[in-house]
């Protein structure tokens, strides 16, 4: 792309004998809890990152001892789906194998374990197989878990562009053999001309991918680099229309970083869909920044080649013809609550997991309770973008014994109000290493606080989107809610307004690097003003465009930071 020093990552990939490294060697060392050197970042690709325990980080060094290392471990999941009898199993690693004794639920549509330990990391691997599943692709700068709208109701439609999903996890993982020599004792064989699509050093960077079923946005489109919107037709998948170049994270003072909607490429017809994907990643593989990774993303691609020149070269990668884009509107982003019924007669309950965190309490031992129901469903679980489990399929017979077992184990909770069904955070301290701030420690208490002046205003029925995440880099997808939370550092936030309830538009910095009782006096008076000025059916978001309480974002490139 350029004559540009490549960065550093690009020498470690192409080092690496096809994500090899020394990793066994580190394994083996009993002097290190971690992974070192060149490892440390290598892991990433077989779906793990290094953690330790900030919270006594301080202390340790204070004893002269390293940080305590462990890996956090996220699983490929396409989709979302899990059979019970995968889920038991799982569950009891996490019990007697990690620190923390807990399973969390990601807004990637997956879930991961924190805490495990380096004499813990191969037997998980191992487990992970015998149950069908691996973690390939769950990190690194490589196609991640593929998302697919959790509508448990159109359950043909559903199951169609679940399928796909499968197929492009599948389709576009690495091919490198390295995690079956590592994990699986496999044996060893030729590294050369094993990534026929992701390339001897793979992508630039990360690449997200989605499928979407209106009129539910629940996977955000415009969150990721290629997402796929489905089109159907009295009741049936007919094509997809193909969104690229979408993403949230950005970098503290670095304006040539941003937030960015995806750009609309048009309509495909169904069985292009794999062409078409591996189209787009490839040209992003060879056209992506590899000097400066703070703008290798696609978005930044699209911006500095041109969206018609990028398009162009997915129609002749994939040898077809975008046409125009169908129609299709979203009406919102939130899971379903309790239980609906599909059109193929069978029910699904959709349980309500505070930041995705299973885990047992003396008050709420959620974690045992998704382990009791494991036991007796014949369904599936079905973990959603917005960090919940689905127990999907439930047969008319079994309705009130799946509601029973929930309700025993505070798995369904009357009390939970709207705001708080719509209020997500991503992980943060003390496990992730870029954390500035807290995010799902902070939320619990600050949703009470929200959930405060919603009733203040007789607006308890109501619900704001509203997302945390503990850095600019996006996990909590702060950057397509209607209010987004963006920590600054311990006790700060970045405040910022304006996005809607579809998630088609980004928000704007309100009020920087403030505390939570600034925030809170904002929400206050800004809530106050919705409840008695607000249009019929108006979002927040929208109603602080309307009365101009921000500016909207329109093309973020140019006026994210300057309306």
């Amino acid at each position: 792309m350029s004559n540009e020093k490549l960065s550093d990552n690009e020498r470690l990939k192409s080092d690496s004998e096809r994500l090899r490294g020394t990793i066994t060697d580190d394994l083996a060392n009993p002097l290190t809890g971690g992974f070192e050197g060149d490892n440390f970042q290598l892991i990433r690709f077989h779906g793990m990152y290094q953690q330790d325990d900030r919270d006594i980080r301080a202390q340790r060094a204070a004893q002269k001892l390293e940080p305590l290392h462990t890996v956090m471990l996220r699983v490929r999941l396409p989709g979302g789906i899990i059979r019970p009898d995968q889920w038991g199993a799982l569950d009891e690693f996490a019990t007697h194998h990690t620190l923390y004794g807990s399973i969390r639920l990601t807004n990637r549509q997956t879930f991961q374990f924190h805490g495990v330990l380096k004499d813990d990391i191969k037997p998980v691997h191992k487990l992970l197989n015998s149950l069908g599943l691996d973690s390939r692709g769950t990190a690194g700068d490589v196609n991640r878990n593929v998302l697919c709208t959790s509508n448990p109701i159109e359950s043909a439609l559903h199951h169609d562009a679940f399928e796909w999903a499968k197929i492009i996890s599948e389709h576009l993982r690495p091919r490198t053999n390295a995690y079956a020599e590592i994990w699986l004792d496999g044996e060893k064989l030729n590294a050369e001309n094993e990534e026929p699509i992701l390339g001897s050093t793979y992508l630039p960077r990360k690449f997200k991918t989605a499928i979407v079923i209106p009129p539910q946005n629940d996977v955000d489109v415009h969150a990721n680099d290629l997402s796929f919107v489905a089109i159907g037709e009295n009741g049936k998948l007919v094509g997809f229309n193909v969104l690229v170049g979408g993403g949230l994270a950005m970098t503290q003072g670095d304006e040539t970083t941003y937030p960015r909607m995806a750009t609309d490429f048009g309509f495909i017809a169904l069985n292009h869909i794999v062409r078409v994907a591996e189209a787009v990643l490839t040209t992003q593989r060879d056209w992506g920044n590899r000097s400066n990774r703070r703008n290798a993303k696609t978005k930044y691609t699209l911006e500095r080649v041109g969206i018609e020149s990028f398009k162009t070269e997915v129609e002749k990668r994939a040898e077809i013809a975008f046409a125009e884009s169908r129609p299709y509107q979203f009406t919102g982003r939130g899971d379903r609550i309790g239980w609906v019924s599909g059109i193929d007669g069978k029910h699904h309950l959709t349980l309500f997991i505070p930041s995705g965190r299973l885990i047992d309490t003396p008050e709420k031992p959620l974690k045992t309770g998704i382990a009791e129901l494991a036991k007796i469903h014949t369904g599936d679980f079905r973990i959603t973008p917005n960090q919940n489990m689905i127990i999907a399929g439930v047969d008319e017979e079994n309705i009130v014994a799946i509601e029973m077992l929930a309700r025993q184990y505070k798995l369904i909770d009357d009390s939970v109000t709207e705001q708080r069904k719509y209020s997500m955070a991503c992980v943060s301290f003390p496990t992730c290493p870029l954390a500035m701030a807290e995010a799902e420690r902070f939320l619990p208490e600050f949703a009470l606080s929200v959930d405060a002046i919603m009733a203040k205003y007789d607006l308890a029925h109501e619900h704001i989107i509203l997302r945390v995440t503990g850095c600019p880099n996006g996990c909590g997808r702060a950057m397509l809610a209607e209010i987004g939370l963006v920590g600054r550092a311990q006790g700060r936030y970045s405040l910022y307004l304006g996005g809607n309830r579809e998630g088609t538009r980004i928000p704007r910095l309100f009020r920087d690097n403030i505390n939570d009782v600034q925030i809170l006096a904002e929400l206050d008076r800004l809530i106050g003003r919705w409840a008695l000025e607000r249009e019929a059916d108006e979002g927040f978001g929208d109603f602080a465009i309307r009365q101009k309480i921000i500016k909207p974002v329109l093309n973020s490139a140019v006026d994210f930071y300057h309306a």
